[in-house]
């Protein structure tokens, strides 16, 4: 591989989602591969923050969302009606959890999606290790990997999530019904549930 010249990488292409309105103005107009990461407490609105993210990416590529830990149980589908996900989001696809073998089996099919959120990174701590999870984002670097994790002690949970952390190009820590967006981006904040989230911070939103 040869060395590139400071002209060589300002003529370089990305391949960036053309995003807009409070997604814009949060996540700038990010890099369609690579790794993000969501993460937060229990009950603050985590689930339904990644749902409502994996509808608006399903506008651009095809998503998959492996809802591993919850399945596709009823507390799932109450909160994919929570979040308003419509019927007509066509390229949006939900699975129950798969071992990270047979997911990658079907991420190296032809009509493999663009996106996949694994929720969450608790289900595959085991599968994750060892330095799979480097492994993973370079043998799908063309692919987008949405992590959600839970939090310990104001940290993402498992290693696997803490090492997404320093990889994510952009992390959203959820708490309060609010997602909080930093990373390689502008940040900022996006509100989840305006009326839930001013009664937990105690004030208009």
């Amino acid at each position: 591989m040869r060395a590139l010249s400071v002209s060589n990488i300002y003529e370089k292409k990305f391949k960036t989602f053309p995003f807009t309105g409070i997604w814009q103005k949060a996540m700038d107009n990010p890099e369609r591969n690579g790794c993000w990461l969501v993460y937060g407490a229990e009950k603050n609105g985590k689930t339904w923050f990644s749902i409502k993210l994996a509808e608006y990416l399903a506008t651009f590529e095809r998503v998959y969302y492996v809802s591993a830990e919850e399945g596709l149980g009823k507390g799932f589908v109450d909160a994919c009606k929570r979040a308003r996900v419509q019927v007509t989001t066509k390229q949006l696809n939900f699975l129950e959890y798969l071992p990270l073998v047979e997911l990658e089996e079907k991420l190296n099919s032809k009509k493999a999606p663009k996106i996949i959120f694994l929720d969450n990174c608790t289900s595959y701590a085991d599968e994750l290790k060892g330095g799979v999870l480097n492994q993973l984002l370079r043998k799908h670097s063309d692919k987008l990997f949405v992590f959600v994790a839970h939090e310990e002690k104001g940290e993402p949970y498992t290693a696997a999530a803490k090492m997404c952390r320093k990889l994510a190009k952009v992390i959203c820590r959820v708490e309060g019904l609010t997602a909080h967006i930093s990373g390689r981006c502008s940040g900022g904040k996006i509100v989840i549930d305006e009326n839930k989230a001013a009664l937990y911070w105690g004030q208009p939103e």
